[in-house]
């Protein structure tokens, strides 16, 4: 009894492969042969699906793969350190690229599983490169375990890197091309048989050779659907298994019925084989598959083009030498070297040397750039000429370079409402395919009562329709939204932001550095009483204002050996001006609702934008400033108004000034000397008219009504503080910019409407003539695949278009 105990096998709870009871894992009174299948049954315990093990309990499945690589590396220090950053909520974020994603449902599925998991705060995954977004947190779920549920389900995960993407790319189409040519090369081949057949049909053939024929034909169709076709078992095995019905089981099932049905006929000896259908089906469905990848690649590229151009490592001068240090190690203030034909990496102040840069790649401007000591430069953007040293002002982590590619992949995986709407509809699309399926069989069956009829005429049905043309209807288009608007100089945070611009009926303007070019120059200087001009240099120059830079500036070139003195005391009031106390002495500098608050009374008229310096509330100096309107802004709001965008301006200047520059512009509503509270106070009145609004500011004194619009539009130049609140950031800060932001989101938009329109009018003709017996299975798979295509090829119109524009 002892041997017997001992030699006694017990079958694994989820693969129901049976192994001796002393090499399984226990757990309470299930068993395991391995990690892998203790992990899937739980999962799926978990996700509610426990009544799979009741569907195959007389089944032995495949034990749980266990060739990926370890998942501890995922862990590691080195790991987090090159991936993993850290969000303004404190909660880890990774971007990864999920492996065997082939439609909407498996986007769906991944998601779903990820947000049941303990500590995932959010899973957003991108259908059109199949790139992962996750936010967890660290203390409750390590990001190993979150790789070990995503392979549990299915799948693989990767992180994403630009490189290694490309060269997953290459390797993932070098399979497909293997495929593609053993699909053609068979399907060319059986053809050629079928020729033969379907003379023999018309002129008569013996059935030996019939069959013959048949045998000819369903051998070369063997390898097209078994390895040419594997990456549809592939999917549709996973969706069964997670219960979800997806494209690939819809096109699994089309071509297994025929190719069993053949077989029938062939070895039955009557009726008509149809291995031909089944090569043809795998084969033109796997080349629109093969183009759609390329398409989605091609779409993807004008993002990845700008992280991709990233080298690792910048010259820098210390202690007299140059040395060669990664990117991540350069610290602000540190002197960074760049010679003519290199990239900027970083921003900073040039401090020796001129030149010529190309800007053209992060603001849309053709025209380069001459820029002397003293000038900004831009990360990411290219010498033409310059030779220069330049002090470092930020570090790579938070230069404009950075947070470009940070915003394209946060705007990238924030999903409109429209694409979410159609991610829902194709989720249910393909189990409603199958049952109409299920219903024009029989309904063909009862009428005609032919067999082959009805099941030739089902699998038609399930072939012609196309989950796919749905599902990316959206996501493509948005990219090559994203990506134009990238190389314009217009990034959109979120993908949203496209849909909701399209629906704007009020633009709000801010007028200094959005009307005007925000660079106000001193016309005239009045002094009341003689007073040490250092105090004000120190005062303005201390103020990002555009109004406190000209005093500065005025200051500067007209005085010697001027300098910078420091306050005991600094507060800038937004609207107001600035306040300051340097010993026992009060200075105020701003407009003269600063001094009216102060109780400070002074008479001077003046068209111009009135500059006020006082010390200890007396007025020692006035300053006439003049802000300069942009290019091309009256034509922008004509513009607008050929959209039905009822354009209105709001600014803290005075009625005067306010009422002058809008009627230059051609701007009606005009509200003058408002504060940022009474900015914002005018969007939440607008928003609760139903009015779907964009403020447009670039300002402390802006963020407010930015955060208080549905989307807040930020000028390039503007505050690093209004950069953050805005949903969208206008690199150059030009008119044509915020021009070409509403007609990329309206053209965008418009083509999402296009592409669903062309998916679901495609479906609701196709599927009843398919029901009807009018489309034989090999147009169905055509049909399928061109509808795909269609709403690819018609996403990139605005690519091209805008690029020959």
């Amino acid at each position: 009894m002892e041997n017997l105990k001992l030699s006694s096998k017990v079958a694994c709870s989820h693969c129901n492969i049976k192994f001796d009871e002393s090499v399984m894992i226990k757990d309470e009174e299930h068993y395991f042969c391995c990690n892998g299948c203790k992990g899937v049954f739980h999962l799926l315990q978990d996700q509610g699906l426990g009544s799979f093990y009741e569907k195959s309990k007389d089944i032995e499945l495949s034990a749980q793969n266990q060739n990926f690589e370890d998942t501890s590396s995922f862990d590691s220090q080195s790991f987090y350190d090159k991936f993993v950053k850290i969000n303004s909520d404190g909660f880890c974020e990774v971007s990864l690229v999920i492996e065997g994603i082939h439609c909407s449902a498996c986007v769906w599925l991944n998601e779903k599983v990820l947000h049941k998991m303990d500590g995932v705060i959010e899973a957003n995954i991108n259908f059109t490169n199949n790139k992962a977004t996750i936010v967890w947190v660290d203390d409750i779920v390590k990001l190993s375990t979150i790789i070990d549920t995503i392979r549990s389900i299915g799948y693989n995960a990767f992180a994403y890197d630009s490189l290694a993407q490309e060269l997953h790319a290459n390797k993932e189409r070098k399979t497909y091309y293997l495929k593609m040519a053993v699909a053609i090369f068979a399907s060319m081949n059986t053809m050629w048989i079928a020729i033969a057949q379907y003379a023999g049909y018309f002129s008569g053939i013996d059935q030996d050779i019939k069959t013959i024929l048949n045998i000819a034909e369903g051998i070369l169709a063997t390898p097209v659907l078994f390895y040419s076709g594997w990456i549809f078992f592939k999917g549709a095995y996973y969706g069964y298994k997670n219960r979800v019905v997806n494209m690939d089981m819809l096109v699994a099932t089309g071509a297994t019925l025929t190719y069993i049905y053949s077989i029938y006929i062939t070895i039955s000896q009557r009726g008509e084989a149809y291995f031909d259908s089944v090569s043809m089906i795998i084969t033109f469905v796997l080349i629109g598959k093969f183009l759609e990848v390329l398409s989605k690649k091609n779409a993807a590229d004008t993002l990845d083009k700008i992280a991709s151009s990233i080298p690792s490592e910048v010259k820098i001068l210390k202690e007299n030498q140059i040395l060669s240090v990664k990117l991540d190690d350069v610290s602000i203030g540190d002197i960074v070297i760049v010679s003519s034909g290199e990239r900027v990496l970083l921003d900073g102040e040039i401090i020796k040397g001129s030149g010529s840069f190309d800007e053209s790649n992060l603001t849309g401007e053709s025209e380069p750039i001459y820029k002397n000591v003293g000038m900004s430069v831009i990360s990411g953007t290219l010498s033409i000429d310059a030779d220069i040293h330049f002090r470092a002002t930020k570090d790579f982590e938070h230069s404009t370079l950075s947070n470009i590619v940070k915003l394209l992949e946060s705007a990238i995986n924030k999903k409109p409402k429209i694409q979410q709407m159609a991610n829902r509809l194709s989720e249910h699309f393909s189990s409603v395919i199958l049952g109409l399926s299920v219903i024009t069989f029989f309904g063909w069956w009862f009428w005609p009562h032919d067999f082959e009829t009805s099941l030739m005429v089902a699998i038609s049905v399930i072939i012609i329709a196309c989950p796919c043309a749905l599902a990316l209807a959206t996501p493509v288009a948005t990219l090559v939204g994203l990506g134009l608007g990238a190389s314009r100089g217009v990034l959109f945070k979120e993908a949203a932001g496209l849909e909701i611009m399209a629906k704007t009926d009020t633009l709000v303007l801010d007028k200094t550095g959005t009307i005007t070019v925000g660079k106000p120059e001193v016309v005239k200087e009045h002094i009341l009483e003689e007073f040490d001009k250092k105090l004000l240099y120190s005062l303005v120059s201390s103020s990002k204002h555009p109004v406190a830079k000209g005093v500065a500036n005025f200051i500067k070139s007209n005085s010697e050996n001027i300098y910078n003195t420091v306050f005991d005391e600094f507060v800038q009031l937004p609207a107001l001006g600035i306040k300051a106390k340097i010993g026992d002495i009060e200075l105020l500098g701003g407009n003269k609702k600063l001094l009216n608050e102060n109780n400070i009374e002074i008479d001077f008229l003046a068209k111009e934008t009135l500059f006020y310096f006082a010390i200890d509330k007396r007025v020692v100096a006035i300053y006439e400033l003049e802000d300069r309107v942009k290019d091309g802004v009256k034509e922008f709001v004509q513009s607008m108004r050929k959209m039905k965008i009822n354009v209105v301006m709001l600014t803290g200047d005075n009625e005067n000034i306010a009422k002058r520059v809008a009627s230059k512009v051609g701007i009606k509503n005009v509200l003058y000397e408002q504060t940022p509270q009474s900015k914002a106070e005018y969007i939440n009145r607008l928003s609760e008219e139903k009015k779907s609004v964009v403020m447009v500011g670039d300002g402390i004194n802006d963020i407010l009504a930015l955060a208080s619009a549905d989307i807040g539009i930020v000028m390039g130049s503007g505050s690093d503080i209004a950069v953050e609140v805005g949903d969208v950031v206008l690199l150059n800060s030009s008119i044509k910019s915020l021009e070409d932001a509403f007609k990329i989101s309206r053209t965008t938009f418009g083509l999402i409407k296009q592409n669903l329109g062309i998916s679901l009018v495609y479906n609701a003709l196709t599927i009843p003539l398919a029901m009807a017996g009018y489309v034989i299975p090999l147009v169905a798979a055509i049909s399928m695949s061109t509808s795909s295509l269609l709403v690819v090829g018609n996403s990139m119109r605005i690519k091209y278009k805008w690029n020959k524009g």
